[in-house]
């Protein structure tokens, strides 16, 4: 397995509030995940480190068996980040409203458990086909479930960046768990919407199928982005589930 991932500010945005990051736990268990903080000016970029940081020390002690056993851990272990990021934002005035997306990944025996809050998502690249696996939420997600736009309409939408759940704004959580197997020469997308809001999911098909080192992938989707515009913060992460001979197991890249 290699993992690849980097986060740039993109064209329009005075600083980045995304975060991404990856851990290892006890037992040798990767675990991915991407954040797209929002807030005043500082506020986002404190929430997506905390909803990284936080998670990602607590994996560190961890290890499973099971899918069962993981998700009930990012559960329990996500709504205490959320619990962590709304005190703060209650302590700190500059601080108040923050909050953050967060998409996660995780790997246990031959299974693969996505956690997701909010509109930054995951996608498994297999056989040449871009399957989306996490579900949006988002304002115009809702609207194309009930019929009133199309997809095609969503994506010019003026209210598109509207969510309907996020972590840290609240204390209530809502998490959506997912969990499926996992194939050899698998290929994870977690990403941020700088990314697929500037490009559909047929454009990164393509772009996936391109056969360039993993590094190269990354820096191609992310160099995309800002040439369609790149009016927000874009973060890609990539993990490469082909074994290759004498490749190294772990491979990052980010600015």
């Amino acid at each position: 397995m290699q993992i690849a991932f980097k986060s740039d500010r993109g064209l329009n945005r005075a600083i980045n509030q995304d975060y991404v990051s990856y851990f290892m736990n006890e037992a040798g268990q990767p675990l991915m995940i991407v954040c797209d903080g929002m807030g005043g000016h500082k506020a986002g970029d404190v929430a997506s480190e905390m909803g990284i940081s936080h998670l990602g020390a607590a994996w560190k002690g961890s290890r499973f068996t099971n899918s069962e056993e993981l998700s009930r851990w990012l559960i329990a272990n996500i709504q205490r980040v959320n619990d962590l990021v709304f005190q703060k934002s209650l302590d700190y005035s500059d601080l108040d409203g923050m909050g953050t997306t967060l998409v996660a990944a995780a790997i246990v025996g031959k299974e693969i458990v996505f956690a997701n809050i909010g509109d930054s998502r995951a996608y498994v690249y297999r056989n040449y086909k871009l399957r989306q696996i996490t579900e949006d939420h988002s304002l115009v997600n809702e609207f194309i479930k009930s019929g009133e736009i199309t997809p095609e309409e969503a994506q010019h939408h003026p209210r598109k960046n509207i969510l309907t759940r996020s972590l840290g704004v609240s204390r209530k959580l809502d998490i959506d768990i997912i969990a499926m197997p996992l194939v050899q020469g698998d290929l994870l997308l977690l990403c941020s919407d700088g990314l697929t809001n500037m490009m559909d999911d047929e454009e990164i098909a393509q772009m996936l199928k391109e056969w360039l080192p993993l590094e190269e992938k990354v820096l191609s989707l992310v160099d995309k982005a800002n040439a369609a515009g790149g009016l927000d913060n874009i973060t890609v992460l990539l993990a490469d589930f082909t074994d290759r001979e004498g490749e190294p197991l772990w491979r990052q890249e980010r600015n």
